[in-house]
C-alpha cells in the first residue's frame, strides 16, 4: 500500500475516533449491581428493593440498579464477590453489620472490613425474639427457666454464623448460663414460616423485618423480647432483655458499601443520593417497617461508630477458636 493512502486511512480513522460519542460516565454506562447476602423476602433484600428506586431517580434517568441475592455464610459470599469486583463504582454492596465486621474475627474469611469503603447506614434495628402467639413460653424469663431445666429444649433460628441473631443468642447462652438449640438459616423469611409453621420455637431476627408486630402483635406471631438497649419505636410494648433480667444487647446495621479503590466523588455521590431518599417521605411512607428504624449516617461517621463495635464483638470472638 502506498504511504498516501496509508495517510488518508489514518486521517479518516482519527475522524470517525472524534465523531463516535464520548463514554458515558458513572452511573450511565451500565447498571449498577446491588448485591445483597440474603434470601429474597428477608429484611435486607426488602429495604433494597424498595430504597433503590428512589436513590435511582437523584442519580439521573440513565441510572440503573439491579439486585443480586448471593445468600449464605452470613453475607460472605456477597462481600466477597463486591470485593473482587472492578472498583468502577458498578458493584454495591448491602452490608449487614455484625456479621460484617464479626465473621473475619472467627474465620479466615475471604474479605476483610478493610477491603471496602462504607457509603452509607440506612438503618438501626434491634434484634428480636419471636414465637407464636400460640407457645407456652411468653417471656424471656420462661425461656431461660426452661433451658435451665433442659438444655436444648427450645430451639432458635438466626440466619448465620456473625449475624446478629447468632451473636444475640450467643450473649444471651452465655449471659443465662444457658444452652438453647440454635438453628441457622439463610433468611428472615424461612425463619418466620418455620415459626409459624411450629417447627422452630423461636426466631431471632431484626425488628423492621416482622411489620406483622407493629401493630400490637395480635396475629399469629408476638415479640418475646428485644434486644435494643431501649425499647425501639417500632416496639414500644415489648420489654428489652435487659428489662426481662437478661443483660443482653444487640442491634442489626445495614447501609451501603463499595470495594475499596472506587473513587471519592463516586462514593460521595452515592452517599448523597441515598441521604437525600432516606428522608424522602415517599420512602419513609413505602418503608413502613423500616420507617421507625431508619438511621442514616454518612460513611465516614459510620465508620467511627463500627469501630466502636469492633472493640466488643472482638472480646467475643476472642473467646472462640478461630476456623
Amino acid at each position: 500500500m502506498k504511504s498516501g493512502s496509508i495517510a488518508v486511512m489514518a486521517a479518516v480513522a482519527v475522524l470517525l475516533g472524534m465523531v463516535q460519542p464520548a463514554a458515558a460516565a458513572w452511573p450511565d454506562d451500565k447498571p449498577i449491581e446491588v448485591v445483597v447476602g440474603f434470601a429474597p423476602g428477608g429484611g435486607t433484600d426488602l429495604l433494597a428493593r424498595k430504597l433503590l428506586p428512589f436513590v435511582q431517580k437523584r442519580l439521573g434517568p440513565q441510572a440503573q440498579f439491579v439486585v443480586v441475592n448471593k445468600p449464605g455464610a452470613a453475607g460472605e459470599i456477597a462481600n466477597a464477590h463486591v470485593k473482587n469486583a472492578k472498583p468502577d463504582g458498578y458493584t454495591v454492596a448491602v452490608i449487614n453489620v455484625p456479621g460484617f465486621l464479626y465473621v473475619p474475627m472467627i474465620k479466615k474469611s475471604q474479605y476483610e472490613a478493610r477491603d471496602f469503603t462504607l457509603v452509607s447506614r440506612v438503618v438501626d434495628d434491634p434484634t428480636v425474639l419471636v414465637t407464636r402467639t400460640d407457645n407456652a413460653v411468653q417471656t424471656l424469663p420462661a425461656v431461660v427457666d426452661a433451658l435451665r431445666r433442659k438444655a436444648g429444649s427450645l430451639s432458635f433460628g438466626h440466619n448465620g454464623v456473625g449475624t446478629n441473631g447468632d451473636l444475640a443468642l450467643q450473649l444471651l447462652a452465655r449471659t443465662a448460663k444457658v444452652q438453647p438449640n440454635a438453628i441457622p438459616y439463610k433468611g428472615t423469611a424461612a425463619q418466620k414460616t418455620d415459626v409459624l409453621g411450629g417447627h422452630l420455637d423461636f426466631g431471632i431476627v431484626s425488628a423492621g423485618e416482622v411489620p406483622e408486630l407493629h401493630g400490637g402483635g395480635t396475629g399469629a406471631m408476638r415479640a418475646v423480647a428485644q434486644f435494643g438497649a431501649t425499647r425501639s419505636p417500632a416496639l414500644p410494648g415489648v420489654p428489652t432483655a435487659t428489662e426481662s433480667g437478661t443483660a443482653v444487647t444487640m442491634t442489626s446495621e445495614r447501609g451501603f458499601a463499595v470495594r475499596q479503590g472506587v473513587p471519592a466523588a463516586i462514593v460521595a455521590r452515592l452517599d448523597a443520593a441515598i441521604a437525600e431518599s432516606v428522608r424522602d417521605p415517599e420512602f419513609i411512607a413505602s418503608a413502613s417497617a423500616d420507617a421507625p428504624v431508619l438511621a442514616y449516617l454518612p460513611g465516614a461517621q459510620w465508620q467511627q461508630s463500627l469501630e466502636r463495635n469492633r472493640k466488643a464483638l472482638q472480646l467475643l470472638a476472642d473467646t472462640l477458636p478461630k476456623q
